[in-house]
């Protein structure tokens, strides 16, 4: 067994640059919030917040919220936040199927859009013949996505509403509730919670989700080629020895999650759940933080360079009882073959939309949490130990994330 070498971190004397301006979607405010421990394996994850944020919390937690949500939103006035978005086929033809899947149940019903953007769901579900669709939007975009209703004749079933969910009125219930709220790892920007008010709010028994169902997995990766471009790289520059630059360019390409795409070659072990959403039933205080347990078991021998995430999520029917189980893993497992029951899925494909490395890429890519020094891993060598999504005390729309190994 190896030994625990301490906490992983920014080279010592490295400051913490600033916050990036976002232009593409859903990238600034992981940093800074990445804990990553090798330790000897716990009955339980540890997990304790840093000693600043604690003390920063109690000062300014209301008008930073107020301040974080306004910066938000002015992201998604951005016209290339949604060129992106829309340009994603697997992420728009996925809602595009789902809407027409369902276009007997939408017909004649209304639908509520949450976070409409440029209106083109809240359009989809108008196609599919909802009487009324209220197109909920934040941003200033919604200027544009009204001009683009009007422009598409639809001005007698959509009405855009613009301002923030948890402020817009509508007087009246809704059969089906739409929103395209995952966020980089799943649950980076919160925007969850507004779709769960919205649920709470305004949805019918009975009604539709979409999409119904989210769950979030982790598996241990390798990347050599990443990582020789990014650091290997220094050690020879037109045969100058610039080792010295290691320490800078190892906290430039890894001290913050890393959104990227990687295939199914680079995983090491079978994925395991980090969280199961049921869209139906889950509540607010359930995404405040989300701790789970993993052991992994290497498939091949190869340097891990860290950990990857990606989700999938469900575009299930209406549920009149309690929701069924149509596909599990378990969350945190300890026998040999923990994830054996990935290996066949039974999903409708047309009604899934996945993010996994070995499906078409999309936007949201995979986000992948790099060791500072890769670790030589030998085939049927454990991985064991727990991870702990928590969010920001100052602003819930970014992410901590708390975690710890050790090889057995």
């Amino acid at each position: 067994m190896q030994q625990p070498e301490g906490q992983i971190d920014a080279p010592p004397g490295m400051p913490h640059p600033p916050l990036r301006p976002r232009r593409r979607r859903r990238r600034s405010g992981f940093r800074a919030a990445l804990r990553v421990y090798e330790a000897q394996p716990q009955p339980q994850v540890q997990v304790k917040l840093e000693p600043e944020e604690e003390e920063a919390v109690p000062q300014m937690r209301v008008t930073s919220n107020i301040d974080y949500d306004k910066a938000y939103f002015e992201c998604y006035a951005h016209i290339g936040v949604h060129e992106e978005m829309i340009k994603d086929r697997v992420r728009t033809d996925a809602y595009k199927n789902a809407i027409m899947h369902h276009k007997k149940f939408i017909k004649g019903k209304v639908v509520l859009d949450v976070g409409c953007g440029t209106g083109i769901l809240s359009i989809f579900c108008a196609e599919a013949g909802a009487k009324r669709v209220y197109a909920v939007e934040a941003s200033n975009i919604a200027l544009k996505a009204k001009s683009v209703v009007t422009d598409n004749n639809l001005s007698n079933v959509i009405m855009v509403l613009h301002g923030r969910l948890e402020d817009v009125e509508i007087n009246e219930k809704v059969d089906v509730i739409i929103s395209e709220w995952m966020g980089y790892m799943l649950l980076y920007e919160s925007m969850l919670g507004s779709v769960i008010t919205a649920r709470d709010r305004w949805l019918r028994p009975g009604g539709l989700m979409l999409p119904s169902k989210a769950t979030l997995y982790m598996a241990p990766f390798t990347h050599t080629k990443r990582y020789h471009e990014s650091v290997d790289f220094w050690l020879n520059v037109y045969g100058i020895d610039m080792s010295a630059m290691l320490p800078l360019a190892k906290q430039y390409a890894f001290e913050e999650p890393s959104v990227e795409t990687i295939t199914g070659e680079n995983v090491l072990a079978w994925p395991q759940v980090v969280k199961c959403l049921n869209c139906y039933s889950v509540t607010i205080p359930e995404l405040v933080s989300v701790t789970t347990r993993f052991k992994f078991k290497s498939m091949v021998r190869a340097p891990l360079h860290g950990f990857a995430f990606w989700f999938d999520v469900e575009f299930t029917g209406p549920v009149l009882s309690p929701m069924p189980v149509s596909f599990q893993l378990p969350t945190s497992s300890f026998d040999d073959h923990p994830v054996d029951s990935q290996r066949k899925d039974w999903r409708n494909p047309t009604l899934l939309l996945s993010t996994a490395p070995e499906h078409p890429p999309t936007h949201w890519q995979q986000t992948l949490i790099y060791f500072y020094e890769p670790i030589d891993l030998e085939k049927d060598q454990l991985i064991e130990g727990g991870v702990r999504l928590s969010q920001r005390q100052n602003n819930a729309r970014f992410l901590n994330i708390h975690l710890e190994y050790v090889l057995v």
